[in-house]
């Protein structure tokens, strides 16, 4: 088995670790996260949209059949699901068999930003949404959203669902600027962690959107996500002749590891350090065990 990595972030490399039923493929695998029970969640592009395995790739069961428009975000944290709808324009919160606790947004209403092509740099920012991209909660339970392919702005909204406030500006430049703010996290002292992709960079945000750093060394972030040890992974997309990548950064973005892998749409940590990334183009996921 394929090793990569070193020292204590030495990983083996698993290929097409998801196994599904006989007769059954995989759609466009969009993101992945993990429960209490080491169960992996896979959004994916297509019905069923959610399909959950066990540690070991085997599959248990699927949800979500007419729910979603665009499968693109998933976020668990205590054993609830944290996931967005691309183009449907919603954010939903639900339990971990798929029912509805929360959404936010209008299925199909967009706001105005002026924006007529999803990846563009947007001509302005406006509220929620135009074509959102992860809802992640915060440790005092408020949410925050990434919003994203049409619109360059992280919202800040209560628990309940109140918009609290937003930010951000398109823009390729300083602090504050994004072009496709595609994911984001938020560590336990309540700093907010934006992948703004396109710019190359992970901007840092106190949690009521105070720009306090950014870091810069990777290429075109795809998504992020924190252990328990408050270190960041975040999986890059290919740029200027470069490969795609996972690194490992420390709580002040100095890179602790990277290496090659296939360009991961979304990836996540688990509770033992593994790493599960999924694949777009490949329509499958990769699993990284953790053995440094």
């Amino acid at each position: 088995m394929a090793t990569v990595g070193s020292g204590k972030y030495t990983y083996e490399y698993i290929p097409n670790w998801a196994k599904l039923p006989a007769g059954q493929a995989m759609g466009t695998a969009s993101a992945v996260a993990t429960d209490s029970q080491d169960r992996v969640y896979v959004f994916q592009r297509t019905n069923p949209p959610v399909l959950v395995f066990d540690r070991e790739g085997n599959f248990l069961n699927s949800w979500g059949e007419g729910m979603f428009v665009d499968p693109h975000g998933i976020f668990i944290k205590d054993d609830i699901a944290y996931l967005t709808d691309r183009e449907g324009s919603i954010a939903m919160k639900c339990t971990l068999d798929g029912k509805p606790l929360l959404s936010i947004g209008t299925k199909g209403e967009y706001s105005d930003t002026g924006c007529e092509k999803a990846g563009d740099v947007c001509p302005r920012s406006a509220g929620p949404f135009n074509y959102v991209t992860e809802m992640v909660p915060a440790p005092n339970g408020d949410l925050y959203i990434s919003d994203g392919y049409r619109n360059a702005r992280v919202h800040r909204f209560s628990a309940a669902g109140d918009l609290i406030s937003s930010w951000g500006e398109p823009g390729k430049g300083g602090p504050n600027q994004f072009h496709l703010p595609h994911s984001l996290v938020v560590g336990d002292n309540g700093q907010v962690y934006l992948c703004d992709r396109e710019n190359s960079r992970v901007q840092v945000f106190s949690p009521d959107g105070e720009y306090i750093t950014m870091w810069t060394d990777m290429n075109r972030p795809l998504d992020i996500s924190i252990d328990s040890e408050g270190i960041f992974y975040t999986s890059e997309r290919p740029d200027d002749n470069k490969p795609a990548q996972m690194s490992v950064l420390d709580g002040d973005g100095k890179v602790l590891e990277r290496f090659p892998c296939n360009s991961a749409h979304g990836s996540w940590v688990d509770a033992h350090g593994d790493l599960y990334l999924s694949l777009g183009a490949e329509k499958s996921v990769d699993k990284y065990v953790r053995v440094g």
